[in-house]
């Protein structure tokens, strides 16, 4: 998913753009602060078309999406020989994940936030230099500690580059059909990147080692990086800025603390020391974060703009999104493998068929967001991604490939419509001196989300079938049962946010005049 700021802003022109953003949110948008961006017009046509520069800048924004959405699944197939290979036991391997997830989460506020204050373009470039850098040692790793280094370096560079990325992405296009294509087509990209890392980690796995897995990503950022001076500009911030210390030191700590205690939670269960120790942490800084923003002279992040209900809603609904459906896809990994007994190769080409669909399901999006609005469409991606999911509660233990084909397919393209319209929703009439920071909310809410739902659900589902299999069933029929409750529990939640989200972003009354 996720350009040069030296001249004033284009305001969005009235007419298509207006008529577009008109549904998000009834309340009038902030005037754009003096330090937009002169890649603004670089797409300043009032309609969709796109400049050529504009398409090479979308381009190499959709790249950068496309390789850190490559790094979030090429593992995943790849995990088991990588142990070996290393001499990492099985407990061990969760810290490929997690070495990864904690920084690349807990960063993304900050790292947003720097790039608003001090240039988007040269944090941009800093995060890509250093993930380039960190994948080559990881590819390279002699030692599971040198390897957990690399991945923790790669998890630091992508909390550089998601809100510096997208911001870029917002301050170039004009809020309206340009910025919701725009967003369609990153999203489709940050969708089929996921996918495709599936596919593509089992096949260079077999067929080079997994060592190439992290090789392709450190070639792929290079190119990256060549091509990112020529095309973007660097941002200037109107004044000499001052970093809220206090706000930074409790947001970064608070995610962090949260992060490790949901990564692990689902291993050592929640009863562990660690992980409550942690996830108590966690929420103490986060509401001393709050705290600490409502006294701070310049905050890190401006309480009144998560007061907005685009903001606040959007955000609700993108963390759920994320997290019910990256659950959605672990628990039927375990399906396909642990029931059904499918090889990993043939899993990732069934994920492949979802990033196809996926795909097309992009393309389509922002004109479906032009037509019915960002929240409804918000609205309808939600409970499509709910209905496919309760559908999937048909499984059995014999047959289920195809209905489990149809069921994530399905609940995919519902994903991809809520990414795309709850990106559009959160980043409305924010003025551009505060994408970084209104972007950085959206991909906290992306990494947050992905992290906090598979340990959930995943350790209820094991519980479950723990219990089950004390009952006297046997292994697929109680792995199944376990899956299935998550499954239900993975609908439920969803279903229950789309309504929530659609009556928080409904339109007051005395605002449509009566």
């Amino acid at each position: 998913m996720p350009v040069t700021e030296t001249s004033p802003p284009t305001a969005a022109p009235p007419g298509p753009v207006a008529r577009a953003a008109a549904p998000v949110d009834a309340s009038p948008a902030p005037a754009p602060a003096p330090a937009a961006s002169a890649s603004a017009s670089v797409a300043a046509s009032p309609d969709a078309r796109m400049t050529p520069r504009a398409k090479l800048v979308l381009l190499l924004l959709c790249a950068a999406q496309f390789i850190i959405a490559l790094d979030f699944s090429i593992l995943n197939v790849a995990l088991p020989v990588l142990g070996r290979d290393l001499g990492m036991g099985q407990s061990d391997l969760q810290w490929a994940v997690t070495a990864f997830a904690l920084p690349s989460g807990g960063f993304l506020l900050l790292s947003g936030r720097i790039a608003d204050l001090y240039g988007r373009r040269k944090l941009f470039l800093i995060g890509f230099a250093l993930f380039v850098a960190a994948s080559v040692l990881a590819a390279l790793a002699w030692s599971p500690a040198a390897f957990l280094a690399g991945r923790a370096l790669q998890g630091l560079g992508a909390a550089v580059i998601v809100p510096t990325g997208m911001s870029l992405l917002t301050t170039t296009f004009a809020e309206g059909p340009q910025r919701e294509r725009a967003l369609g087509i990153s999203g489709t990209v940050l969708s089929t990147g996921f996918t495709l890392g599936m596919v593509l980690g089992g096949v260079m796995t077999d067929a080079l080692g997994w060592r190439s897995t992290m090789g392709l990503l450190s070639v792929a950022g290079v190119a990256v990086l060549a091509a990112a001076p020529a095309l973007l500009t660097e941002s200037r911030h109107p004044r000499r800025p001052r970093m809220d210390v206090p706000g930074a030191v409790t947001v970064t700590g608070g995610l962090l603390s949260l992060i490790y205690a949901l990564s692990t939670a689902a291993e050592r269960g929640f009863g562990h020391p660690d992980v409550l120790v942690t996830l108590l942490a966690g929420l103490a800084l986060l509401a001393a974060f709050v705290r600490v923003e409502s006294r701070a002279e310049q905050p890190l992040v401006s309480l009144p703009m998560l007061r907005r209900r685009t903001v606040a809603w959007g955000n609700l609904a993108g963390l759920t999104t994320f997290a019910m459906m990256s659950t959605v896809i672990f628990l039927l990994t375990l399906y396909l493998q642990e029931v059904l007994r499918l090889s990993a190769f043939r899993t990732g080409l069934l994920f492949g068929v979802q990033g196809v669909v996926s795909a097309v399901a992009g393309l389509v999006a922002p004109k479906v967001i032009g037509r019915l609005g960002a929240r409804r469409t918000l609205l309808t991606g939600l409970l499509l991604q709910a209905g496919f999911t309760a559908a999937l509660l048909g499984l059995g233990t014999g047959t289920g490939m195809w209905l489990a084909l149809i069921g994530v397919t399905f609940a995919g393209l519902g994903h991809l419509w809520a990414i795309i319209s709850y990106g559009v929703t959160a980043t409305s009439g924010v003025p551009d001196a505060e994408q970084g920071l209104a972007t950085g909310l959206v991909t906290s809410s992306q990494q947050v989300g992905i992290t906090l739902g598979i340990p959930l659900l995943s350790a209820v589902a094991t519980a479950h079938a723990a219990a089950l299999r004390t009952a006297g069933s046997g292994f697929a029929e109680a792995t199944l049962g376990g899956i299935k409750l998550g499954l239900g529990l993975d609908a439920a939640l969803v279903a229950v946010v789309a309504v929530l989200v659609t009556a928080g972003l409904r339109t007051p009354r005395a605002a449509r005049g009566g």
